[in-house]
């Protein structure tokens, strides 16, 4: 019997008191509501529903943690030593099979996607916190020193937290994306006030128990269950408390908390992702090329931040059967398996109703899907939609008239589809320049001067290049989030922990002797 077996007896026990926490305290309100099952409708969980007469402890509790953190590099500095030993324990709970299982099927419930994608969500997890174990915490806080002026002057930079600071979590990856920028927050000596999507609030209510049993102490981290309104109301009455809210999510919610902040923001937001497949067409590259379409476009029914918007196919890939691989592959894809399931962000017919506007567009049209699912209990207040592409010709795309049609985002199993020939590369790379939010992209050729055209002309943060290029990836092995926006957030790697959770600190230490000259000015 593994040891880890109580602590997973503990979660499953605990999934029926889905509380707040608050200063050190697990709290509850007096309205609860439900998480319910996206496939179904019917109730899975039970959660609290804080309204805005109850948002005084947690504006309380944040007041409670000064400017200079938790921690910092002179102050509370066993707290570095901490923090690696719970991430080594909370990495070990995840490598035991019934912890990642349990997870991962808890993940299931609440955001469907295939088995494999949700589990992936736990061994990125898991990697991230192996990566943290130890004293890679108190590393990723490592200064240096510049000579001084003169004898005993000496400049020492620091990287020092913010204190008081908030957590906006979306609902697409309910464990990976909470967890990473929690925890890069506590590391650099932060108090985090966490806020999960509602519809899958569960999942880190059920990690953070495992923290605490790693020992993490419970006063370290506050969580809310709130709608987006009490905690826009929460962000208005604390902020000249709250020294940064990191946001993950739409574009637009980004826009108004950064309002609401003063700019105190660090965003990931949505990004209408690109792929460009290069002139440098080889057969046997085809198969593996479609899949990875395939994956980018509709995994996780394409309810992924880097999942692919919108594929510029060099005409030699179009003439070559892409289409058809690409569709034969994603017909394949089932409510059975997950491997399609509810969009819950976008409803059947908003998804429906976006694709008859395209079709509006001239020389646009249908490539495949475009249909509703059927035989199934999906409620209405969700989507349902086969994997879609469709199909606009580049030049329409670049008229100001359909621009903003052709490239809005839907957050679904939805792709636009183009093609454009050798003496076209420029209206690609137009487009490129005038999409906003430049989280990935993808450029799929093994060509290096291809690349370097396309690499020089872009800004996107995360970019894979080559024959396996996709938009889609783990973010734990490198650095994951936008480019080109001062605002903008990452996550998973040092850098991107260093950059998002704190902030340059110079201290000029000058204990040197008063040389003559001094002493004459003092006379």
């Amino acid at each position: 019997m593994s040891h880890h077996d109580d602590l997973l007896k503990i979660l499953e026990e605990s999934l029926t008191s889905i509380r707040n926490i608050v200063g050190g305290k697990y709290a509850g309100t007096e309205i609860r509501s439900h998480i319910i099952n996206p496939l179904d409708g019917t109730p899975l969980y039970e959660q609290p529903s804080t309204q805005i007469n109850e948002i005084g402890p947690f504006l309380a509790s944040l007041k409670k943690c000064p400017k200079s953190g938790l921690h910092n590099p002179i102050k509370n500095v066993e707290r570095y030593k901490m923090l690696g030993e719970v991430s080594f324990k909370a990495a070990m709970a995840l490598e035991d099979a019934k912890m990642e299982d349990y997870f991962t099927r808890l993940i299931q419930s609440v955001m469907p996607k295939s088995y494999a994608q949700a589990r992936g969500e736990v061994i990125v997890t898991r990697q991230f916190l192996k990566n943290f174990s130890g004293d890679q915490v108190r590393f990723l806080a490592t200064g240096k020193t510049t000579p001084g002026d003169h004898f005993g002057q000496q400049p020492q930079d620091y990287q020092w937290p913010y204190g008081p600071v908030a957590i906006i979590a979306p609902f697409n990856f309910p464990l990976e994306i909470p967890v990473l920028q929690l925890m890069g927050a506590l590391y650099m000596g932060n108090k985090p006030l966490i806020k999960p999507a509602r519809t899958v609030s569960v999942v880190l209510d059920q990690f953070l128990r495992l923290l605490h049993w790693c020992g993490l102490p419970i006063e370290d981290v506050d969580l809310i269950h709130c709608s987006g309104s009490v905690m826009n109301e929460l962000l208005r009455q604390g902020k000249d408390t709250i020294r940064l809210v990191q946001f993950t999510g739409s574009s637009k919610v980004a826009e108004e908390i950064s309002e609401i902040m003063r700019g105190k923001v660090r965003i990931e937001d949505a990004g209408f992702d690109w792929k460009i497949l290069g002139p440098d067409f080889k057969l046997q590259y085809g198969p593996y090329v479609s899949w990875q379409c395939d994956q980018d476009a509709y995994a996780a029914s394409g309810q992924k931040c880097s999942a692919t918007s919108i594929l510029f196919a060099h005409d030699n890939w179009i003439s070559n059967n892409l289409i058809k691989r690409l569709s034969s592959i994603a017909y394949a894809r089932n409510l059975d398996d997950l491997t399609v399931g509810p969009v819950l962000s976008w409803t059947t017919n908003e998804m429906l109703e976006h694709m008859y506007k395209l079709l509006e567009i001239p020389g646009a049209r249908l490539l495949f899907g475009g249909k509703s699912l059927t035989d199934h209990k999906i409620p209405t207040c969700y989507g349902a939609l086969e994997p879609t592409a469709m199909y606009v010709p580049i030049k329409t795309i670049l008229y100001s008239r359909y621009w903003e049609l052709a490239t809005k985002e839907v957050f679904g199993p939805f792709q636009v589809i183009t093609s454009y020939s050798n003496n076209e590369l420029p209206l690609v790379l137009e487009a490129c320049e005038r999409m906003g939010n430049d989280l990935t992209a993808a450029i799929v050729s093994d060509d290096p001067v291809f690349q370097n055209i396309v690499l020089g002309s872009t800004v996107n943060g995360t970019t894979y290049v080559g024959i396996r290029a996709r938009t889609t990836g783990a973010p734990q092995n490198h650095w994951f989030g936008p480019c080109g926006d001062p605002r903008g957030a990452g996550i998973g790697t040092p850098q991107a922990i260093i950059n998002t959770w704190s902030s340059p600190r110079c201290i000029i230490r000058d204990v040197g002797p008063i040389d003559e000259k001094m002493k004459l000015v003092q006379s």
